[in-house]
């Protein structure tokens, strides 16, 4: 980084960061329902319902995922903005069990950014995407008074064996493969405690969901967990599978300092938006700073699968996964205890 780079703030030059600016889970569903419907025989996945990412069949044995993320930054440094908005915008792919293999950047930038600060995030983009497996083969960049960026990304995935937010089953084992807390630490946490978790966030999904594709058989619904928070995206999964989702909150895998930032009372904006998500179908017995944690907007967050016991088990006893509850064949809904 040189010095012109090292001086720049990028959250300096925003409102709101990271998924927290996505809109509100409630009033975007509303809009999506009110769009028409594809008769295409070959969109096996789009509004109807709405998943991770459209998939078209193309041939018998594949089919073409595709998905778009983009959002203004959460952190201060390029080149982690650049990864980190990479890898949640390939995330999506991996979430519907798909491989990634080509992007375009979606960038908005104001005039007086430095140049060298634009490179940057794109170079980092770049090598995130192809340590995805795919390249980014172009974009578009327009003139803005906020920095945003973001990917528009295609994948490939046998038509056989997608992962849908869908299909959870009594009895399915719920695992997550990355940390919470990425809300609240960018907002409020220490100079260290903020490391950590860039570092998670722009850690790929690519080994999760290879590891989830090795037991697909046993692999009954997955999403991932992004601005609508652990509570918002696994009442997403308990609504489509009919399912009801038990969060085990001593269980939650959490970046350092995140319980103590919640405990303390910060909240990040995103909070109050998703708590309105999931009000009538939420049941919460833990402490709310653990309440607080299932409802922080994550940005590049984990993957969330409802597995067999048995293949919870194997994945759990690598460092990739944790166990943090089950699913029951209650009323769909979700309870954090």
């Amino acid at each position: 980084m040189n010095n012109n780079e090292s001086t720049i703030k990028l959250t300096e030059w925003t409102s709101c960061g990271g998924c927290a600016a996505k809109w509100g889970a409630s009033l975007l569903s509303d809009l999506v329902s009110d769009l028409p419907e594809s008769f295409d025989a070959s969109l096996l996945v789009g509004l109807a319902p709405f998943d991770d990412a459209a998939v078209y069949q193309l041939t018998p044995e594949v089919a073409l995922v595709s998905t778009t993320d983009f959002f203004p930054p959460l952190v201060d440094d390029p080149s982690d903005f650049g990864a980190i908005a990479a890898a949640n915008a390939c995330s999506d792919v991996f979430a519907m069990g798909g491989r990634v293999v080509l992007a375009v950047n979606i960038a908005a930038f104001p005039e007086e950014l430095p140049r060298n600060v634009i490179a940057a995030i794109f170079t980092a983009a770049s090598e995130t995407v192809r340590d995805a497996g795919g390249t980014i083969a172009g974009g578009h960049t327009i003139r803005n008074p906020e920095p945003i960026f973001g990917l528009a990304v295609q994948g490939v995935v046998d038509p056989r064996h997608i992962f849908r937010k869908s299909g959870a089953l009594p009895g399915d084992i719920a695992i997550l493969s990355k940390p919470l807390g990425t809300g609240l630490v960018t907002a409020a946490g220490t100079a260290e405690q903020k490391k950590s978790a860039i570092a998670g966030m722009r850690t790929l999904n690519r080994a999760a969901a290879e590891q989830l594709r090795e037991h697909q058989d046993s692999v009954h619904a997955v999403t991932d967990v992004t601005g609508y928070g652990l509570a918002g995206h696994g009442w997403e999964m308990s609504d489509r599978s009919g399912a009801r989702l038990i969060i085990e909150s001593a269980s939650l895998p959490l970046y350092e300092g995140a319980h103590e930032i919640a405990a303390s009372g910060h909240r990040t904006g995103g909070d109050p938006r998703n708590r309105a998500y999931v009000a009538d179908r939420l049941t919460a017995t833990a402490d709310d700073s653990y309440v607080a944690l299932c409802m922080d907007p994550q940005t590049s967050g984990g993957l969330l699968a409802a597995v067999t016991a048995e293949v919870a088990e194997a994945l759990c006893s690598t460092d990739q996964w944790t166990q943090i509850g089950h699913f029951t064949g209650e009323t769909p809904g979700i309870e954090i205890r």
